[in-house]
């Protein structure tokens, strides 16, 4: 099935794509659409709904996605010597009203600075994937990843966002020092996506995933 990622961010399509690998993964650009949505929810399924139903909306009348599935995810960290912040607002932390978003590194040395001289360092990443084949048909996953924030970056090559800081106790390693297919079969969106897959080929073995009539 053509599925289309309401996302701007190469790195999430490349991490989708082995294990959603049975579909044809598009982003926006690739059918000739700008996508941008503002996430005003206040949880993470709240945010990966609206941004699959946003660009629903934009491709039903277009010919190049007819039959086509949106995915949209939302995702985030949670600290709890923070009290579960950034949280939903992982991508927008630290930046100011009506300014631009930091950069990783930035977000990451704020993180820091935040948690100096700070014991408790339990963390957890979230990630809440929806599939919208119409708009009163779909389907949610959420899942979580648990870990510690590292008192300092690592010089991991993999991974981006808070991937550096973020450490798996058991291992004494950040996620950007594990390789790319291990991180998907552990992490909080690889978890997601397998769920989603797994309907997908449910729907697809039980002949629906053309149940609807397409119309918006």
């Amino acid at each position: 099935m053509k599925l289309i990622l309401a996302t701007n961010n190469d790195h999430k399509r490349r991490e989708l794509e082995g294990i959603l690998a049975d579909h044809e993964l598009l982003l926006p650009t690739n059918i000739g659409l700008h996508f941008s949505h503002e996430e005003t929810g206040t949880t993470f399924h709240d945010n990966a709904l609206g941004k699959a139903m946003a660009l629903y909306r934009m491709v039903a009348g277009e010919a190049a996605a007819a039959g086509a599935g949106i995915i949209a995810d939302d995702s985030g960290l949670s600290v709890a010597a923070l009290g579960g912040r950034p949280g939903i607002y992982s991508a927008r932390y630290g930046a100011k009203p009506g300014g631009s978003d930091l950069s990783d590194g930035e977000r990451n040395a704020l993180l820091l600075g935040e948690l100096e001289g700070v014991a408790d360092r339990r963390a957890h990443y979230t990630c809440c994937m929806a599939l919208v084949l119409e708009p009163d048909r779909y389907y949610l996953c959420q899942e979580t990843w648990h870990g510690e924030i590292a008192h300092a970056p690592s010089e991991g090559r993999h991974g981006f966002g808070y991937d550096p800081i973020f450490t798996l106790p058991e291992e004494g390693l950040t996620v950007s020092e594990i390789a790319p297919d291990r991180k998907n079969r552990i992490s909080h969106r690889g978890k997601a996506a397998r769920d989603l897959a797994t309907i997908l080929a449910a729907l697809e073995t039980e002949g629906r995933l053309d149940d609807g009539d397409g119309s918006a």
